[in-house]
């Protein structure tokens, strides 16, 4: 897969041991990469970094910690970097907006400045969100040359994040001949993710414990996915980087097609579809912060320049979700192998370039 361009290749993801960069981390494994992680210890108990117990070496550090973080980079000399590390979630970022800024856009510059001192380095790609976008509630996907913003600190955060690696790329990076890239992803789900105030993880929760999940805004509208689809689009993107394709350093958007972007009521029912324990009930509180109602990517661009697209639709995307919790809890299953293989063979079928 993508031309065996990671075998032997000394790739660091950061935010490793979280939901995206464990499956991240246990895929560049596969494909015979030389690993470093650099995160936190995972947070939640169960996590899916610890049931997979992927390959490659940790680094548990904090990206705020510039000294730290450069001294790892400086000892593990990376090729390719894939930058995941951040605070996640929009919510948390009302209560916390000083942490929220100082770990995505500070640990951003942490690390592009660290970057800067490794000769061996080709390429990195930069995980932002397809919340980066000045949201006006537009039914038309968001593209890549559309104005950056953001409401609450976490989008303002992703915006912010944009513009220090485009900064870092013309300034400093290409001359130094490194690619880099930013990367804007919809609403990924998947098994393994615990993480609080996300919709699949509160439904799997409540389901676990024989509960019903409230819904604060069963009507909003998101560009679900599998995890492994705007994996594949970082893993193409840091291909492309390596083998020196200078177009490639830019923005994109990897996101579904527009009848994938279902609303939460949407998602909800079709968890409890695959997974009948799920249950939950439509409860919007009256003093909720504000979060955007709608959001769609135009994925134009990755399509046309990459070949990239979409393998799983969202119906089959909730049923591998459901099924990996649903043989968690009823098994002691863990279905994340089974899971990318099956991916795999998919997007083969599909007949997409980076499966050879």
């Amino acid at each position: 897969m993508f031309n065996d361009i990671y075998r032997g290749k000394r790739v660091l993801v950061t935010g490793h041991s979280g939901f995206k960069g464990s499956w991240l981390t246990m895929w560049l494994g596969r494909l015979g990469a030389e690993l470093c992680g650099v995160s936190l210890p995972p947070e939640t108990e169960p996590n899916h970094f610890r049931l997979l117990n992927p390959p490659g070496h940790s680094e548990w550090c904090d990206i705020r910690d510039a000294e730290k973080l450069g001294s790892v980079l400086r000892e593990f000399r990376p090729e390719i970097i894939f930058h995941l590390a951040a605070q996640p979630l929009v919510r948390l970022s009302y209560r916390k907006p000083v942490d929220t800024l100082a770990v995505n856009v500070g640990g951003t510059v942490n690390l592009l400045e660290a970057a800067r001192n490794v000769p061996e380095l080709r390429a990195v790609v930069v995980v932002t969100s397809d919340k980066c976008y000045r949201n006006s509630e537009k039914a038309e996907g968001y593209r890549e040359n559309d104005p950056l913003g953001g409401y609450d600190p976490y989008s303002a955060s992703k915006g912010c994040q944009e513009l220090v690696a485009a900064s870092y790329r013309d300034s400093f990076l290409r001359a130094a001949g490194v690619g880099l890239a930013t990367a804007r992803a919809g609403n990924v789900i998947g098994g393994g993710d615990w993480a609080a105030d996300r919709l699949v993880p509160d439904l799997v929760r409540a389901a676990a414990a024989g509960a019903v999940e409230p819904l604060r805004s069963p009507s909003a509208v998101r560009p679900w996915q599998h995890v492994l689809e705007p994996l594949g689009g970082y893993l193409l993107l840091g291909q492309r980087l390596l083998e020196g394709d200078a177009a490639a350093a830019s923005a994109w958007n990897f996101g579904p097609e527009t009848a994938d972007a279902l609303t939460v009521g949407e998602v909800a029912a079709l968890m409890n579809r695959f997974w009948p324990r799920v249950g939950f009930r439509f409860a919007p509180p009256a003093d909720a912060p504000h979060e955007t109602k709608l959001l769609r990517l135009d994925c134009t661009k990755a399509a046309r320049d990459l070949g990239w697209r979409g393998v799983w639709n969202a119906e089959e995307c909730i049923r591998r979700t459901a099924g990996w919790y649903r043989g968690y809890y009823d098994s002691g299953r863990i279905n994340t192998a089974a899971d990318l293989e099956a991916y795999v063979a998919d997007a083969a079928r599909k007949g997409l370039s980076w499966t050879n």
